[in-house]
């Protein structure tokens, strides 16, 4: 095979690999009733528990009634609670339990792993070049994206 070759059946199977190991990574036991993209809706609210659904389902690309759909999956699942804005009644705050916290802290620690077993191969010169290949197929994406 020629480099491009490689280097698109390695990006190909790269994104289907990651995504079904981090399922069988994060969806344990004890998380084992919530999805992957449960998982991703979590990691969005975060923990400062000022989050929007207006503001998470922005940052996912979603729409705010799909996003409303799995929030009250998760309400219902105790990961998640929602309360309206006092001041303005179409504002809805959405964050973690402590059930929550504790999924969100589990993913957390599955990208640090992920990610220093991808610097650990590299020394500090080959860093930025890294960098910069991973900076080029997120401004690909982000392009492609506004495409659509």
């Amino acid at each position: 095979m020629d480099a491009y070759e490689t280097i698109n059946d390695i990006l190909v199977n790269l994104f289907n690999e990651i995504w079904k190991l981090e399922e069988e990574a994060i969806i344990t036991d004890e998380f084992k009733d919530i999805t992957n993209n449960d998982m991703h809706i979590i990691e969005a609210i975060g923990l400062s528990g000022k989050s929007t659904m207006s503001a998470v389902a922005r940052k996912l690309g979603i729409t705010a009634g799909s996003l409303t759909t799995a929030v009250n999956s998760l309400v219902n699942k105790k990961y998640v609670t929602r309360k309206r804005s006092e001041e303005d009644r179409r504002v809805v705050f959405i964050s973690l339990t402590e059930k929550g916290r504790k999924a969100y802290e589990h993913h957390k620690e599955y990208h640090r792993q992920m990610t220093n077993a991808v610097i650990e191969k590299l020394d500090e010169n080959e860093i930025p070049v890294l960098l910069k290949t991973l900076n080029g197929l997120s401004d690909f994406f982000r392009g492609y994206q506004k495409k659509i």
